[in-house]
């Protein structure tokens, strides 16, 4: 058996959830000089740089989860202002994008899956997509794990779906069918100029908790049952937020997967799989 092999192997073998909820647990610990300790060790390990962080001393980290979700300094992520532009929601790199054909969007080589599935498996939410866009870009433990709006939006529709903790690196990707749709999710669909807009957040391997700006750690009760929320989209109680702001973050690497309907955007000539992505910066066009 190869080495790849025996890792993916691993995979499916291991207590994935109970290794990520104690690692999470060890995250969110205050244990002084253990975890600046730590936190030290990765960024040594990833050779994450610091000088973008708006904390740069490591000491300043109370827990592991302060530090791996840490703000950058004001500036460094200058925002693509164009209002016919789409910018890139995080720091990652894209892992694939196109259009989504036939209700399948393209996982890797070889390897397609159901938006359906993904979205949580109603048609009603994934009927505004079919024909559309997608992409998927992977967050590396070194890049910066907060997430942003890559359009002006309003939340209408939040979704929590259970499922595994797969890894979700290239070499995840590349061998374990519907990794995506197999994964514990929270899906956010917003209204926009470009129509909906779905944002999935994928949880993986030691993926301590998936938070949004409006319902901070989604959490539902444990089990194999959808959650869905509906949000106001007009009144005092409408969740807008423009293009950049923050709308969620994780705790530890993960996925984010994009998707838009049918003529309304396309990807920048310049984007394609393996593009690292800073957030902010173009990653397609509004159609006129």
């Amino acid at each position: 058996m190869s080495l790849d092999k025996f890792k993916i192997a691993m995979q499916y073998a291991m207590p994935k959830h109970f290794i990520s909820r104690m690692v999470g647990k060890l995250a969110a610990a205050k244990a002084g000089g253990l975890t600046t300790a730590l936190i030290k060790l990765f960024i040594k390990q990833y050779k994450i740089d610091m000088s973008e962080a708006k904390y740069p001393d490591p000491a300043h980290y109370k827990t592991f989860n302060e530090f791996f979700t840490r703000p950058l300094k004001e500036g460094i992520r200058p925002l693509a202002e164009e209002s016919d532009i789409i910018a890139h929601p995080v720091d990652g790199a894209i892992s694939q994008l196109g259009d989504v054909v036939d209700g399948q969007i393209i996982q890797a080589k070889g390897h397609d899956y159901s938006l359906q599935a993904l979205l949580g498996g109603k048609e009603e939410d994934t009927a505004p997509f079919l024909g559309g866009k997608f992409a998927t870009i992977y967050l590396a433990p070194k890049d910066y794990h907060r997430i942003h709006m890559p359009v002006d939006g309003t939340l209408s529709k939040m979704i929590y779906v259970p499922g595994d903790l797969f890894s979700v690196n290239p070499l995840t990707a590349q061998n374990v069918p519907n990794l995506f749709a197999r994964n514990e999710r929270v899906v956010a669909i917003f209204e926009t100029e470009i129509g909906p807009l779905a944002m999935v957040l994928v949880g993986a391997t030691i993926v301590a908790s998936i938070e949004t700006i409006w319902a901070g750690t989604v959490t539902p009760p444990a089990g194999k049952d959808v959650f869905s929320w509906n949000y106001p989209t007009t009144g005092d109680n409408a969740i807008t937020l423009k293009k950049g702001e923050e709308m969620g973050r994780f705790k530890l690497g993960s996925t984010v997967i994009l998707a838009w309907g049918a003529n309304q955007a396309e990807f920048l000539s310049d984007q394609h799989p393996e593009t690292v992505t800073r957030m902010g910066t173009p990653f397609a066009k509004i159609n006129d």
